[in-house]
């Protein structure tokens, strides 16, 4: 199988929210697939040239998912027993990049580990515009991981 590269973004799947895997792993976009690493400032005594900057741990930001609105899903009973009745269950959520419409195989996968949902938005109403209604979900993780054999495709 023939790579390309470097791969297009338009191809993707997001697996693990719900039972209701079909229509619930189709996305508009994804965004928040980033880390960084939190540093303490360090000052040595009779050092004035610099400051120590050491590293602590890994932040991860808000995982954010758009979609046209679907009125009945899994994923929207899950994020409103968060909302409404505040019982909040984690999942463990599967990102996979395609190399295309016709890719069969993802190139790449994220594990999202821990994922809970922490804010759901629809777009804004408007008879004059001809759009589709949007729906924004917000979830925080733990932590992804990008598994070795993803990387090894792609050499």
């Amino acid at each position: 199988m023939a790579i390309l590269y470097p791969p297009t973004s338009f191809s993707f799947i997001v697996n693990g929210i719900s039972t209701l895997e079909g229509i619930d792993s189709r996305f508009q976009s994804v965004s928040g697939l980033s880390t960084e690493i939190e540093t303490e400032e360090y000052v040595e005594g009779g050092e004035n040239r610099f400051v120590h900057q050491l590293p602590k741990r890994a932040k991860y930001p808000s995982l954010i998912l758009n979609r046209g609105l679907i009125v009945n899903s899994g994923l929207i009973k899950w994020c409103r027993d968060g909302m409404e009745n505040f019982e909040f269950e984690t999942r463990d959520l599967t990102i996979s990049l395609y190399g295309g419409a016709t890719s069969t195989a993802p190139l790449m996968v994220w594990n999202i580990v821990g994922a809970y949902p922490v804010k759901w938005s629809v777009s804004d109403f408007n008879a004059e515009e001809s759009k589709l209604a949007i729906e924004t979900m917000e979830l925080k993780y733990k932590y992804f991981t990008i598994p070795t054999n993803n990387l090894n495709s792609l050499l």
